[in-house]
């Protein structure tokens, strides 16, 4: 893959390198994409985070504030890409074609996320891979959470991403 496909991340506790994979999940990166572009992640926080699952990120500021999101886009869940350990895969809710700007880090191998094997029949759509900084996100991971604002799992001190760009060519 070129390197345009890949995104840098920056956060406070170091950087992540992803690398998108738009051939299997062309809607969601051209999704993501859009808000890297708009410099929507910029500020925002990981707000979920469970330690033997997974880390997730793209939806909040510090103090649990929900940013306003783009229309949602279609799951593209039936791509092939597993929930494996270091994929990156689209945060949703209980609606199947829900998700917007929100997504996770696996920080296990998760099938049970996997179309196949999903409790819905649908899952959760894997759309990249953290290709640098595993490092960085097993320190997210080990981060010690609470509950905010009806919130579970929330970082006690915020995991900031300072920014998300895509990468120089």
């Amino acid at each position: 893959m070129a390197s345009t496909n890949v995104v840098v991340m920056d956060t406070s506790l170091g950087t992540i390198k992803i690398e998108l994979n738009p051939e299997k999940a062309p809607i969601t990166v051209k999704n993501i994409l859009s808000y890297v572009d708009d410099k929507f992640y910029d500020g925002t926080i990981f707000h979920r985070v469970i330690s033997n699952f997974m880390v997730q990120c793209g939806g909040f500021e510090p103090g649990m504030k929900q940013k306003k999101t783009k229309a949602t886009i279609k799951n593209e869940s039936s791509n092939g890409l597993a929930n494996a350990r270091g994929t990156v895969a689209m945060a949703r809710t209980n609606v199947p074609d829900s998700a917007s700007s929100q997504f996770f880090i696996n920080v296990v191998d998760s099938a049970f996320l996997n179309k196949a094997q999903a409790q819905d029949g649908v899952g959760y759509c894997v759309f990249g891979k953290v290709i640098e900084g595993m490092d960085i996100v097993d320190k997210i991971k080990g981060v010690k959470t609470t509950t905010k604002g009806g919130h579970g799992d929330v970082p006690v001190q915020d995991v900031v991403i300072h920014s998300v760009r895509r990468a120089e060519a």
